[in-house]
């Protein structure tokens, strides 16, 4: 087994790991190693070819190949060494909890024990799959998730199939709804179990409503038909416990069936390294500077929880990339205290879970979060420590979709440091 040190560890390569690992390099980290398991770097964004990526990061619209050949480059000319075609294979600490050592394996150097100082996760996410649906009916060829379609198309050169259902709106597929229409396919429906899209509202208008896919709400599929090949789903409208409606059945012939149905923080290496894991978003506890329950394991990005621009995801990254490197370097400055944060009324989750004390200008520390139910007129997003006011943000709407920013402000600390945590509550206006 080759044996290897470096400062700092970052597992992945997407938008998040690259630029973790390029912001540790500028912060003093001497020697930052990225690994990925596949052949290329990127991690999803080589088959994302629609623009719409890096307009706030680099006030340019670009696609997913360009974004991230533009966070590539930048690693390599900071001199940040990479890995690909390595899998990660366990984490495993010292006995007393203060070294890491991350056992992988690669075709070309065979097994490796890497010993970092500090350890970064940005493994991405996960879509869900059939299995995790229960959808009745046979399993024939023809049912793919979004992003399965989506690499077949655009990097394999290979169309799923000529006639599709979507189940599901989630970006991905609302996206794959346009680029199999431009292919020449026919998408036959969408359908959302939701009352709502649960992806972008600029996806549903510029890839579902401008090209006349029709949309079913409150829609799920309840079988599927064909013993070789899918040759038609089976749909029905559902009640407000999603429990399918009798007589409102209708059979849709097609060949094949996307699903778009949400995606998963891929947190199975940070469960080995003994992170705690929210419940809710699935993705690790975190602050804001990316620091997990671990000293000296961080996490970023769709790792964390979902995102909806990779701009943000880079944020994250940046954040977390540079206090990797201030623990790489001992330059971290010696915590004062940590304050929980609360999700309250009509508020789904809030990253991070809890707020370390004091707040630093340069750390650009902000509160991330998602409602549980859209409110398509005037709301007041509350930010309260102890009952204690300090923030009200008056927005014309909120969307479980989008992803809704609170700016923590430095001169809070004083008013902070005797709370018992903060509280996010999201009420009409």
């Amino acid at each position: 087994m080759r044996n290897l040190r470096c400062d700092v560890l970052v597992i992945g390569s997407g938008p998040a790991g690259l630029a973790a690992a390029y912001q540790a390099r500028e912060c003093g980290a001497r020697d930052v190693l990225v690994i990925e398991r596949n052949a290329e770097l990127g991690g999803i964004l080589p088959q994302c070819i629609h623009n719409g990526f890096g307009v706030r990061v680099f006030q340019s619209d670009l696609t997913g190949p360009e974004y991230v050949a533009r966070w590539a480059r930048m690693a390599a000319e900071a001199g940040v060494r990479t890995l690909t075609r390595t899998m990660v294979l366990a984490i495993e600490s010292s006995p007393d909890g203060a070294r890491r050592r991350v056992i992988a394996t690669s075709g070309a150097d065979g097994m490796l024990a890497i010993e970092p100082t500090a350890l970064v996760l940005a493994m991405g996410c996960r879509e869900r799959p059939r299995g995790a649906l229960a959808i009745p009916g046979l399993r024939p060829a023809g049912v793919y998730t979004a992003g399965t379609a989506q690499r077949l198309v655009n990097i394999e050169g290979y169309m799923p199939g000529e006639r599709h259902v979507i189940l599901g709106s989630g970006d991905i597929g609302m996206i794959m709804a346009r680029r199999l229409t431009l292919e020449g396919a026919r998408v036959e429906a969408m359908c959302e179990i939701l009352p709502y899209v649960s992806g972008l509202r600029r996806n549903l208008v510029q890839c579902v409503m401008d090209y006349d896919i029709p949309l079913h709400l409150s829609t799920t599929v309840i079988d599927v038909a064909g013993r070789e090949r899918v040759e038609s789903v089976t749909i029905a409208q559902v009640d407000a416990a999603w429990r399918p409606i009798a007589g409102t059945e209708r059979v849709l012939p097609c060949d094949t069936l996307l699903l778009s149905v949400g995606l998963i923080p891929e947190n199975e290496l940070s469960r080995a390294a003994g992170v705690m894991i929210d419940p809710v978003t699935g993705g690790p506890v975190v602050d804001q500077a990316g620091a997990t329950s671990v000293p000296g394991v961080y996490a970023a990005g769709n790792v964390v929880h979902v995102y909806d621009l990779v701009d943000d995801v880079t944020a994250s990254a940046l954040r977390a990339g540079r206090s990797a490197a201030g623990c790489a370097c001992c330059t971290l400055l010696a915590e004062s205290c940590e304050l929980p944060v609360t999700a309250g009324e009509n508020v789904h989750h809030v990253v991070p879970q809890r707020v370390r004390l004091p707040l630093v200008p340069e750390e650009g520390a902000t509160l991330e979060l998602r409602v549980r139910q859209p409110v398509e007129k005037a709301v007041r997003v509350r930010l309260s420590a102890d009952g204690d006011v300090l923030l009200n943000k008056r927005l014309r709407y909120v969307r479980p979709s989008e992803m809704i920013g609170l700016a923590l402000q430095p001169e809070w600390n004083e008013r902070l440091t005797s709370a018992g945590g903060l509280q996010v509550d999201v009420e009409e206006a």
